[in-house]
């Protein structure tokens, strides 16, 4: 019910945007995150938006380089990510929350999109 797209083979500090397309039943009131997860990795949290895009969370290793938003008339989410390093290669999830917040907690999430891989090279 999540379709995550946008992700490719990009060189270090490049950009590049990712984009989430949900249901309205899965995406327009609800919090929504990024998170990826690297070869060999855990998934990690990397950027989450309330419902209505007024409050947003970053990882610290994104901060400033990486832009969550949202648009509730098209159920879409973005990752627009800018200065990409090596170490952001990962395939990216998009999720929508159970509740309306936004959140950086993993377990909070309980629509998970398919993935999509970004590879940044040097």
């Amino acid at each position: 019910q999540l379709q995550a797209s946008g992700g490719g083979l990009v060189q270090a500090g490049d950009s590049l945007r990712l984009s989430c397309t949900g249901s309205r039943r899965t995406s327009s009131n609800n919090g929504m995150g990024w998170f990826r997860q690297a070869p060999g990795k855990g998934r990690e949290f990397v950027a989450a938006i309330n419902w209505n895009g007024g409050t947003t969370y970053y990882a610290d290793s994104v901060k400033g380089r990486f832009t969550i938003s949202r648009d509730r008339t098209k159920n879409t989410l973005y990752l627009q990510m800018s200065s990409l390093k090596v170490e952001d290669t990962a395939v990216y999830y998009c999720a929508a929350a159970r509740r309306s917040l936004a959140s950086t907690y993993f377990a909070e999430y309980n629509y998970w999109g398919q993935g999509t891989l970004v590879t940044v090279s040097s």
